[in-house]
């Protein structure tokens, strides 16, 4: 099959000059969202006047319902009933003299995908490509849509272009090319889902690399974390512009969306945020996680459910040996400073750890690592367990519950809350961070070696310290391990998500975080 092309908003509307239209998110082979929930269908005509909308299946009409076109923006909208899964199903607007078909119609759950460059990876860039790429076709079920990249200074009602309509799935629309369409992580965890539910899963694509999460935040989500939405505002040395200015990705690239009911959302992004606003990350990313939940929630007229399932991927690692930590900083914002997810500040979120799968030799650079099916079965396990309900299921690794140091102060006993895996000596997977002799001075953070590991208890020595410890740090680097070689994970496979805790009170930090881990020593140390 030939590849897709950009296609413009005027020719998925039909002939130029008629009335009545879907809006650009509707085609053939679209999956709209099953029940509970009732899809929203909206699109344009002629002011005033009336429009039928009719489903249908095997030629017989399931349901009607009748919509005014609104003046003066010549919309219509419906809400269906909620359908049970499956298809396919016709789908007719008639307006006066003029009508429309969309056929091959099917009803599943409907997730959508953002982000930027790691997100925006096709299939054709992963391991396995070739392997992936012939798969695709056993798969008709997981249909498949793409925005085109666009940006506005101005909040807009349609998508301006369309990379790929409604679409069954093919190699050439899988692997269209380098940072094209269509995502190979929307793809494998879109395939995954299908795998587990056996039901019709569409995968809505809407990305851009290279994009800071100011360019997808709405201007009032911008302002809940004291950020103004003119880019004019913004420090000098932090100017965004083009598709990285303030809101520019929300007003053409999600604002168009809203009106979808979806069934969850799965995001990978930060990169960009390691170089700007690093610190700040912890306020924008949750501002945005509610801010999209209740702008879907209202522009679906209450199908999206409020709490919409929200999850992420916690950035992979880049640049071996780099002095600078943005990376390690900006993955413990990603979780609002809490370190794992769902949270109080992020409820109804998970997270898919990736700061063991480092790809080094990416032709496409360390930055986007290849290893893309690693990183969907990840998110799929909080899927099933946070979005789906599915209870009993291990989806995250071990985290730490409690620090105790013995009365010499010459041992950290660090308990975590799973069986713990001891896969290899790993230089300072965990730091310390001790006190300074000077006033003024930041604690110093310095290797605190493993020295036992337990079933739930990891044994650290602290006799490079030299002094009263204040902070423990684990995987806190820009390159914390070797490929899906760091020091901890679970019986499960699941790496030990990175942590830190502040310096207990009275410290001088070089930034400062929420203490959710505080550090006992008998004896007052």
């Amino acid at each position: 099959m030939a590849v897709v092309p950009v296609m413009c908003l005027l020719l998925l509307a039909g002939a130029a000059g008629a009335t009545l239209r879907f809006a650009s998110y509707y085609t053939d082979h679209m999956v709209l969202q099953k029940e509970p929930a009732g899809a929203v269908v909206w699109g344009y005509g002629q002011p005033g006047a009336a429009v039928a909308l009719s489903l249908a299946r095997d030629g017989a009409v399931v349901m009607k319902k009748m919509a005014q076109v609104k003046e003066p923006s010549g919309t219509w909208k419906v809400i269906l009933d909620p359908m049970a899964h499956g298809g396919p199903y016709a789908l007719m607007a008639e307006q006066r003299s003029e009508n429309l078909t969309l056929q091959d119609i099917y009803f599943g759950d409907v997730w959508l995908c953002s982000g930027q460059s790691n997100m925006a990876m096709t299939v054709l860039q992963v391991v396995n490509a070739s392997k992936e790429l012939a798969a695709a076709a056993r798969y008709p079920y997981v249909r498949v849509f793409a925005t085109a990249p666009a940006r506005s200074d101005t909040e807009l009602e349609d998508l301006v272009r369309v990379d790929v309509p409604w679409s069954v799935p093919t190699a050439g629309i899988l692997g269209h090319g380098n940072f094209t369409y269509f995502s190979a992580l929307c793809w494998l965890f879109g395939r995954y889902l299908y795998e587990t539910l056996r039901y019709p899963v569409g995968l809505l694509e809407s990305a851009w690399g290279g994009t800071p999460i100011e360019a997808w935040s709405s201007p009032r989500a911008l302002r809940a974390c004291g950020l103004q939405e003119d880019a004019a505002r913004f420090s000098p040395h932090e100017h965004l512009s083009g598709p990285q200015a303030p809101s520019v990705l929300w007003n053409a690239m999600i604002h168009p969306l809203l009106n979808v009911t979806l069934r969850g959302i799965a995001w990978y992004q930060g990169e960009a945020n390691a170089f700007v606003h690093t610190d700040l990350y912890n306020c924008t990313f949750p501002a945005l996680v509610a801010d999209w939940r209740q702008a879907f929630h209202a522009g679906s007229a209450g199908q999206t459910e409020p709490l919409l399932p929200f999850g992420f991927v916690q950035l992979a690692p880049y640049r071996r040996q780099s002095p600078d930590d943005g990376f390690a900083r900006l993955r413990w914002h990603q979780t609002a400073d809490v370190g794992f997810a769902p949270n109080p500040r992020m409820p109804r979120t998970f997270m898919a750890v990736a700061a063991d799968l480092g790809d080094e030799r990416s032709p496409y650079g360390s930055i986007h690592p290849r290893d893309k099916q690693s990183v969907a079965r990840r998110l799929l396990l909080g899927a099933r367990a946070v979005a789906y309900g599915e209870k009993g299921l291990v989806f995250q690794g071990p985290y730490p519950t409690r620090a105790t140091g013995d009365a010499t102060g010459d041992l950290l006993n660090v308990t975590y809350n799973q069986e713990l895996v001891w896969h290899r000596r790993v230089e300072r997977a965990f730091e310390v961070c001790c006190s300074s002799q000077l006033p003024l001075a930041p604690c110093q953070w310095v290797p605190a070696p493993v020295v036992a590991v337990e079933s739930r208890r990891v044994t650290l020595t602290l006799a490079g310290c030299g002094a009263p410890a204040l902070g423990l740090r684990y995987a806190w680097a820009e390159w914390p391990c070797e490929y899906q070689a760091c020091a901890l994970y679970n019986g499960q496979g699941l790496p030990a998500p990175p942590f830190r805790t502040d310096a207990l009170p009275g410290s001088r930090e070089p930034f400062s975080t929420s203490l959710h881990l505080p550090l006992v020593f008998p004896g007052g140390m």
